[in-house]
């Protein structure tokens, strides 16, 4: 006995005990290190396994969704997940045919257990809302979430139910100021609006705030979005002797733009939209939120979700990027010069 105290006082005076007791401590630090790796390695097999199931709610039509759709699409791609190997897409489009049938499809996802909603505006998102508290809903675009009930608050939304806000009601009273610099003469502005949709009402208190200050009159025109309704709808514009066209930023009316764009050329009416998408139809000019750029940030926040994060954790955040564009060959069209100091204030002027 007293020769192994003899021989460890030894190993301890020159080093060779501490050597061990060191490696020994060394291995026990890198066996938790192991056993906590193959841990983690073992949930994100488990994780690199499932194929998440998500539904996406539109209120417009698929074809007019199409190119923000692939926005949303190629951002997913860029972050990991492709549809058919690790995600699938419930696609759901109530093509313009109401709040009831939104509605309906909602509730089509919710039985469908999908892990995730992603809704594309204010109509989609209280509709996902109403029919679960428990997925996940991801907004691209609402309008003003907060005065709607959607969230609690921007910066923490509570609940299930986070994303992004377009400022649709901000920014439609930007639009009338562009309208009113574009026609120095303008007198009377014809808007094109929804009946008894609810979700609007912010947009035209806003604006009917905003037309005596601009010294310009309103004349509102309810319209269904179809193309009977729109066709009245011109009409009526041009017996009431409008100077131009506006209308509020709704998904109904974005889906029919197409349309809505070649009746105000037929009726040679200036018009400013809230959409370069009416543009890109033919249509004069855009002043809005790149939308573009908003459903890219909605799919990193499902991203985001679906690698564990909590909506009622993520803020809604607003829009950052707008876009002011002008045609020159719409206006060219109409007949209509566009004032050489409004197309100065363009990001983009098209020729």
């Amino acid at each position: 006995m007293s020769e192994f105290f003899a021989v460890r006082a030894r190993d301890f005076r020159s080093g060779n005990l501490k050597s061990k007791i060191k490696n020994l401590k060394w291995a026990g630090r890198f066996a938790i290190v192991v056993a906590l790796t193959m841990c983690g390695a073992r949930v994100d097999a488990q994780q690199a396994g499932k194929i998440f199931r998500i539904g996406f709610l539109d209120n417009s039509t698929a074809s007019g969704s199409a190119g923000l759709l692939e926005a949303f699409r190629q951002e997913l791609s860029k972050l990991g997940w492709i549809e058919g190997k690790n995600l699938t897409i419930e696609y759901r489009f109530s093509e313009n045919k109401g709040a009831e049938r939104t509605s309906e499809l909602a509730a089509d996802l919710v039985r469908l257990k999908v892990d995730l909603i992603v809704v594309t505006g204010t109509g989609a998102a209280s509709a996902a809302k109403k029919v679960t508290s428990n997925i996940p809903i991801v907004m691209t675009s609402a309008a003003d979430p907060v005065s709607q009930g959607l969230v609690a608050s921007l910066a923490r939304p509570g609940g299930n139910l986070t994303g992004f806000s377009s400022l649709g009601t901000e920014l439609n009273t930007k639009r009338f100021e562009i309208l009113k610099d574009a026609v120095p003469k303008l007198t009377r502005v014809g808007l094109l609006r929804q009946p008894g949709a609810t979700i609007q009402e912010l947009q035209l208190k806003a604006l009917r705030a905003a037309a005596p200050v601009l010294k310009l009159k309103l004349e509102e025109i309810e319209t269904q979005a179809d193309a009977k309704g729109l066709e009245n709808a011109f009409k009526t514009a041009k017996q009431k002797h409008v100077g131009a066209i506006l209308t509020v930023s709704n998904r109904r009316f974005y889906g029919e733009r197409k349309r809505i764009v070649e009746l105000a050329v037929k009726y040679r009416f200036p018009a400013i939209y809230p959409n370069k998408e009416f543009v890109d139809e033919g249509g004069l000019m855009s002043y809005g939120a790149d939308y573009d750029d908003l459903y890219r940030k909605a799919a990193q926040y499902v991203d985001k979700i679906l690698k564990g994060a909590k909506p009622a954790d993520l803020p809604v955040q607003q829009a950052m990027r707008f876009e002011f564009i002008i045609s020159l060959p719409a206006a060219k069209r109409i007949g209509f010069t566009v004032p050489y100091e409004l197309l100065a204030r363009a990001n983009e002027v098209r020729k």
